[in-house]
């Protein structure tokens, strides 16, 4: 199969460029290309997610990777859908966190360098922040139209609130990005978010316009729910892949409760199940789901976290929800017999792990018959943790049907 019917089979494909010369690009060869990561953070999220695994298929189908860490760009930040200006990072900031993502990198592509398609991580550092930016708009600004750029959807949004001049530099170094690898090492296509579109369309058009050869942009779905709204947000913040920031078995539990009408796409986008079981799964009615969505959870964290925290993820959920032991991959906090004399309400300690968003939630949620102690509905908003029920395995609070959260003698 063309690895682009691969990617259009699967749900990843949103808008292409050159669509019959990137077809025929992709059945005569090796198709270098790349796919940018801005570092703003020390930690990918969900969002990143859809693009790792579009370029792990297009590894597997025998291209070349790209992973390009935005140490450059970085310092810029990009508008795209953000209505405020991003915060500046600092050097050594943008630094640390590139060091922390090309760690989790190697977790989903292959970079054995004995293999002609072996990933490579570059950074833009090398190149944009030693760029002499006289020369730099000589060279490449001159092909930019400033009428064009002020119609891009990316500052769409930030021009009707400000944009400021360091952020309207930021499609040139993107597309200067593009025309840097072609050189260094013929890359000859970006990929990337649908949210990418503006940027990667001028990166594909600076490459063309200026060496006369092929480059393509290939933007992906974002991560949405049936009705259009965003996937990965908890109430504890972003679906993190560091395993410090979110625990292996909150994630499993994430797409353990996905609504149903999500569960084929995120299976065909976030698995590399075979479509032919993707759409069986997909296809499971009422409470046959239930089966889709073990399977989709267990994936999911066994590509992300391994595969003996996803068997360690699933078996504390199965125990949780079937009433049997409890396993230790379930979000747990250590409680001392000074800390409870200081404050033991339970209202207070679920708001403090984060069960809950604050105090005043919690007793809106004890109120609302929304919070319980193993099986026991709490109807007191007074309700007060005793040391004699954090021994043994301790006590188990759940919010809801879906929040677990284990209290133990520390």
């Amino acid at each position: 199969m063309n690895a682009l019917d691969l990617l259009k089979e699967r749900g990843f494909v949103k808008q292409i460029t050159f669509e019959d010369d990137l077809y025929k690009a992709f059945d005569e060869g090796m198709v270098p290309f790349y796919i940018g990561f801005d570092p703003t953070a020390d930690s990918l999220h969900i969002g990143h997610y859809i693009p790792i695994m579009a370029m792990a298929h297009l590894q597997k189908a025998g291209h070349k990777p790209y992973a390009l860490m935005g140490g450059g760009t970085g310092m810029i930040g990009d508008p795209s859908g953000k209505s405020d200006l991003r915060k500046v990072l600092t050097v050594e900031d943008i630094d640390s966190n590139v060091a922390k993502i090309k760690q989790q990198m190697s977790h989903f592509l292959d970079f054995d360098e004995s293999k002609e398609n072996c990933a490579v991580i570059v950074n833009n550092a090398d190149w944009l922040r030693s760029l002499n930016y006289i020369d730099f708009l000589r060279d490449v600004g001159a092909l930019f139209s400033v009428n064009r750029m002020l119609t891009a959807e990316c500052y769409k949004q930030r021009l009707e609130r400000g944009l400021t001049f360091l952020e309207f530099n930021y499609m040139l170094m993107q597309s200067y990005d593009f025309l840097e690898l072609n050189h260094r090492y013929g890359v000859k296509l970006q990929c990337g978010g649908d949210d990418q579109w503006s940027n990667m369309l001028s990166g594909a058009d600076l490459i063309r316009r200026k060496d006369h050869v092929d480059a393509f942009a290939l933007t992906f779905q974002l991560l949405l729910t049936h009705d259009g709204r965003k996937m990965g947000k908890t109430e504890k913040g972003a679906l993190w892949l560091d395993p410090n920031k979110c625990s292996p078995y909150d994630f499993y539990q994430y797409w353990r409760n996905v609504d149903d009408q999500d569960v084929e796409k995120c299976l065909g986008l976030l698995t590399f199940l075979p479509m032919d079981e993707v759409r069986r799964l997909g296809a499971l009615k009422d409470s046959a789901i239930n089966e889709a969505k073990r399977v989709l959870a267990y994936e999911v964290t066994k590509n992300v976290h391994g595969e003996e925290e996803a068997r360690k993820a699933q078996q504390a959920a199965e125990a949780l929800f079937g009433g049997g032991a409890l396993a230790g991959s379930v979000p747990t906090t250590e409680v001392s017999a000074e800390e409870l004399a200081a404050d033991a309400r339970l209202l207070a300690w679920v708001a403090k792990v984060g069960l809950c968003k604050s105090n005043g939630e919690a007793r809106k949620t004890i109120q609302g018959g929304g919070l319980y102690v193993g099986e026991d509905k709490v109807t007191d908003v007074d309700f007060a943790i005793t040391p004699e029920m954090l021994e043994g395995e301790g006590l188990l609070v759940r919010k809801g049907k879906k929040s677990y959260h284990r209290f133990v003698k520390k």
